[in-house]
This record gives C-alpha cells, structure tokens and sequence, in this order.
C-alpha cells in the first residue's frame, strides 16, 4: 500500500475560508485516489479578539475592514455563497465571535488521542453553521462531550493550559514559515499551498508530489 502523503494545515475555527478550503481538499483528495495523513495546526487570525464580544459579525467586519456595514454585508454574502458551493450553510446571524485560542488547545488535546479530524469538523460545523460559541471552556467541554470525550477531562486540560504550548509552537512554526494568511497547506512537507484552491488543483498537486514519491522511492 502507498504510504499516505503527510499534509500538514495551518488555520484557524473563525476562519470562513478555512473551512470552505478544509471541504476543496478533502474533495481534491478524493479526486487524486491519492492516500493523505491530515495534520491541523493552530493559526489565529485576530488572538487580541476577547472570549465574549459585543456585536454582530457583520458590525465587526466592517469595523475591522474600515468598510461599511453594506459592503460587509455583500461580503458575508459571497463567502456564504461560495460555501454553500461545497455544501456548507454558513449562518453569520447566528455566529458568535470570540477568541478561539481554546478551541485550538481542544484541537491538540484531541489529536493527542487520535481525534483531531473529528473535533475540527465538529468546532467549525458549530461556529458557522450552528451559531454555539467556542471561545468558552465549559461550551468547548460540552462539543467534545458530544464526540465521546471524557467532559471533565477536557475542562482539566483547558483550564490548566495543557496545550497551551503546543498552540504557541503551531504559531511560530508558521512565523518561521512566513504563512501570513490562513488556510495554508503543507504537502509531503516540501510544496506549500496557500488559500481555499479549487478541488481540482489540489488533486492535480497530490497527484504530481504522489507521483514524484513513488519515482524517488523507485530509484533509492
């Protein structure tokens, strides 16, 4: 059997092309036939955001944006156009912004124990489709409750900051690696992908470093 390409992914839970991007890969994937070991890591887009927030999220994109609430609002319109493209129903009335550097601690206490593609899905389907809020401990202790996870022991690692430095780590291997910008993929670590590409592109790239694996492999 091919041993799996190693695909390691930078983003973050409030990032909306993250998840439209995490829906394009996994479609590419499909389309390659080409066996991949996900890896998520930490990356947030706005760490100084607080754990509660005043305010819609179409108030706070215009205000982050410098724009007006009509032209945040077209842009919330398209993002949530192109998301439903790969069958996501994104609903930003509902969404709750907060800081989601707990989310990620969850994220590595679930990857841990063999996990982590379950509690990704699970934090991201929630934040946009299900407007729950996962800046909160005990609210991030109730989605991982609803995957199997022992409850209590998830609010132990939270609160203690268990994972705290495996988040930390994720950042400044992303600083080191110049990624300014979120979802950022990293292929059988060599080729860096940046942004929510097309299916197809990241399919003709599994395909290609698949390809050039087996030849190398072939040769040695």
């Amino acid at each position: 059997m091919t041993e799996p390409l190693r695909i390691d992914i930078w983003s973050d839970i409030a990032c909306p092309w993250c998840f439209i991007g995490k829906r394009r890969f996994e479609a590419g994937a499909e389309l390659a036939g080409v066996p991949v070991e996900v890896v998520f890591h930490s990356y947030q887009l706005s760490p100084d955001t607080p754990v509660e927030v005043e305010g819609s999220e179409v108030e706070r994109l215009a205000e982050g944006k410098g724009v007006p609430i009509e032209t945040a609002r077209q842009m919330i319109a398209r993002v949530t156009g192109i998301a439903e493209t790969v069958g996501l129903k994104y609903d930003f009335d509902a969404l709750q912004p907060t800081n989601t550097l707990k989310a990620h601690e969850l994220l590595h206490y679930a990857r841990e124990r063999g996990r982590q593609q379950e509690m990704k899905e699970r934090l991201m389907r929630a934040y946009f489709e299900e407007g729950r809020h996962v800046g909160r401990v005990e609210d991030l202790a109730d989605l991982a409750a609803e995957l199997g996870f022992d409850r209590d022991d998830v609010v132990r690692a939270l609160e203690s900051g268990e994972h705290l430095a495996g988040v930390q780590e994720d950042v400044q291997v992303a600083r080191e690696f110049g990624i300014q910008g979120v979802p950022f993929f990293v292929i059988d670590r060599k080729y860096g992908v940046s942004g929510a590409q097309e299916a197809e592109t990241f399919a003709e790239l599994l395909r290609q470093v698949s390809t050039e694996k087996e030849t190398a492999g072939a040769a040695s």
